[in-house]
């Protein structure tokens, strides 16, 4: 990576969690659907991005959220499990061709149908591990799936459209 990308990536990092701590707490529709798009700090890094770093980066990214949603390691907890499934999801999404190590993960440069099944998909991750433990009890499940689904949908559109904003 270079200089360059490094500061851009730091960059989107801050907006995504910046945009999450400041504007989108507020952003609820029905009490069910729930906005997160901090988990783009996250899903949005390159592919080369050591696991380590990748792990730490999430953790940090989450007990931000937690810190400022009172939520005890509920955020933390969540995005920590999802940079970790974050590989495993990417090779199994991956095409018969692969991927060039130096391609973004972004809208533009992987197509919109790949890129809304990867963001789904951690984001129904991150979701189900987030209510639940918000919920802390099992018979809850039902509305904690409904709050997961509607919350998804949600969280997914709101990356995607701002990723249409993006520049490459």
């Amino acid at each position: 990576m270079t200089p360059k990308s490094i500061f851009s990536q730091v960059l989107v990092f801050g907006f995504y969690l910046l945009l999450q701590i400041f504007f989108v707490r507020q952003l609820v529709l029905f009490n069910y659907a729930f906005c997160f798009v901090y988990i783009a700090t996250i899903t949005l890094l390159p592919f080369e991005i050591n696991r380590i770093t990748l792990l730490l980066l999430a953790f940090f990214a989450g007990l931000m959220v937690d810190i400022f949603y009172n939520t005890v390691g509920a955020n933390a907890t969540a995005m920590t499990l999802i940079a970790f499934l974050r590989p495993t999801v990417i090779d199994i999404l991956t095409p018969q061709r692969g991927y060039d190590e130096r391609q973004t993960l972004s809208l533009n440069s992987m197509g919109l149908t790949w890129f809304v099944t990867y963001t789904a998909t951690l984001t129904v991750i991150h979701h189900f591990v987030l209510f639940l433990l918000e919920a802390s009890d099992w018979g809850l499940f039902l509305p904690v799936l409904l709050k997961v689904i509607c919350s998804t949908i949600f969280t997914t559109a709101v990356i995607v459209i701002i990723q249409f904003f993006r520049r490459d």
